[in-house]
């Protein structure tokens, strides 16, 4: 990726944790990344770095104070949607009855982020670059190819998404897709969404990464000797072979080997 992000499109990823170390320690080794505990004037944020480029950031669960939280927040990746003017983007979110749960705030002089909820439960960010446009590489082995955002009410979500980012919303075109969503900017898709009354009684909405995997079946191996355990095993769908799996503290994600990967960005 050279240049910033289109607004709407997804940019980067974060992962919040109890166990920073053990998180660092489990994704290196399962994707060859880098990355360690950073300095204590970011929180110990850490951004982990494939091929040199920034692909995904791991930080601590704690309160703003320093002091652990109880109870513990879920420990989830989160999915942040670009814009190019947070605080506006921030009222249309409220307007059309989303929920901030974080900020806007500053990071430094890297660009100003915010955490919110839509209107159907699912949390996701607002990331306006500074001099960190998000993400460095995508599509490649270890990289975010795909974000996805399952509901229970895709007509809400929708109408939601598309009032506050200059996204559009079509049904897949690829065959056997099922009414498949793609989030759209400028006519490019960038993202899913999928209504998850098939998903297991209790998931409650959620934006769920993608990484690209050389192969799906060693990864997900892999994962599971590491202690991560399998929501989805490995199969083939429409867009390629893919598995959902949640990390040994329990966060989700999804690897996929595309036919024919639609990027991110």
């Amino acid at each position: 990726m050279n240049g910033p992000y289109k607004p709407g499109t997804p940019c980067w990823i974060d992962l919040m944790v109890p166990d920073q170390q053990a998180a660092l320690d489990f994704y290196t080794d399962l994707f060859g990344w880098q990355g360690e505990i950073g300095p204590p004037e970011t929180g110990g944020y850490s951004v982990c770095t494939l091929k040199g480029k920034p692909v995904a950031g791991i930080m601590k669960a704690m309160n703003p104070d320093g002091t652990v939280p109880d109870p513990m927040p879920p420990t989830v990746w989160t999915t942040y949607l670009a814009t190019d003017a947070i605080d506006a983007t921030l009222k249309s979110v409220t307007d059309a009855h989303g929920t901030a749960l974080v900020g806007p705030m500053d990071v430094m002089d890297l660009g100003r982020m915010a955490v919110l909820a839509d209107p159907t439960g699912a949390v996701f960010g607002l990331w306006q670059a500074g001099t960190f446009d998000g993400a460095g590489i995508v599509n490649e082995h270890g990289a975010l190819i795909w974000n996805e955002l399952s509901t229970g009410d895709v007509p809400a979500a929708t109408a939601f998404y598309t009032s506050v980012l200059p996204v559009t919303t079509a049904v897949s075109e690829m065959p056997d897709a099922g009414g498949y969503t793609e989030f759209k900017v400028n006519g490019r898709a960038v993202a899913g969404m999928m209504d998850m009354k098939n998903l297991p009684a209790g998931t409650p909405p959620n934006w769920l990464p993608y990484f690209h995997a050389d192969s799906v079946d060693e990864v997900e191996a892999a994962a599971v000797r590491a202690g991560a355990s399998v929501l989805m095993p490995s199969f083939d769908m429409v867009a390629g072979r893919m598995a959902v799996l949640a990390d040994p503290q329990g966060a989700p994600f999804a690897v996929i080997t595309a036919g024919s990967p639609e990027q991110p960005a």
